[in-house]
């Protein structure tokens, strides 16, 4: 067995005050993103999305935020993929983002809403050419004799759309994050983490406070 007891870190790389914060989480949220593209870390725009079914068990998978602004935070699947299904029975949501190299973390809860056509069909036409066959050959969640059969259908997409656009398939579309919470944390010495949580009022605006680590 390996022994995990043993393993551990310092993390090393300063404080996190509430003077360091914006005011809006949102900008807070985007100058971290910056800053984690920047500095060139693998995959800064990968999310961890939690959803749970009507029995109340929850699920997770990495998704990739591809679009943000004041509204809220955006990703594309299949509409008949577990998540997807997850979300038609129950909207709340979390994700979660692990900039473990930067020593930061940033988790969202809030409701999802599907977005609508015409900005499905934008983004489905700025994907590689690739993506787009694999959407339409890929029963997302659902059981598969082999890889095979993926192969097989990416290649009889390819054949069909072989000329002109590649049309957006039926079962294909997005959804916006709506946060009702943020928290954002700083790993510290000692286990000493600075964590900050922004929680919306019920009017509206966004409170600060420190939590425990």
């Amino acid at each position: 067995m390996v022994e995990l007891d043993s393993i551990r870190r310092e993390y090393r790389s300063g404080q996190l005050s509430r003077a360091d914060l914006l005011d809006s989480p949102f900008d807070q949220f985007e100058k971290w993103l910056q800053f984690a593209v920047d500095t060139e870390i693998q995959d800064p725009t990968a999310m961890c999305l939690a959803t749970v079914d009507e029995d109340g068990r929850p699920s997770q998978r990495t998704v990739l935020l591809k679009q943000l602004d004041a509204t809220g935070l955006t990703f594309f699947t299949n509409l008949e993929s577990r998540k997807a299904l997850d979300i038609k029975g129950n909207a709340a949501v979390s994700l979660h983002f692990t900039w473990l190299q930067l020593n930061r973390q940033v988790a969202v809860e809030g409701l999802a809403e599907k977005l609508p056509l015409t900005s499905v069909l934008k983004y489905f036409i700025s994907r590689p050419r690739e993506s787009q066959f694999a959407a339409w050959a890929s029963p997302q969640s659902r059981p598969v004799d082999s890889r095979s059969i993926l192969d097989s259908e990416f290649s009889r997409m390819r054949q069909k759309f072989s000329q002109g656009d590649v049309p957006l398939p039926s079962f294909w579309g997005g959804y916006r994050i709506i946060p009702q919470q943020w928290e954002f944390w700083q790993g510290s010495v000692n286990r000493l983490h600075d964590r900050f949580q922004y929680r919306k009022s019920a009017e509206g605006q966004w409170a600060i406070a420190r939590l425990a680590p």
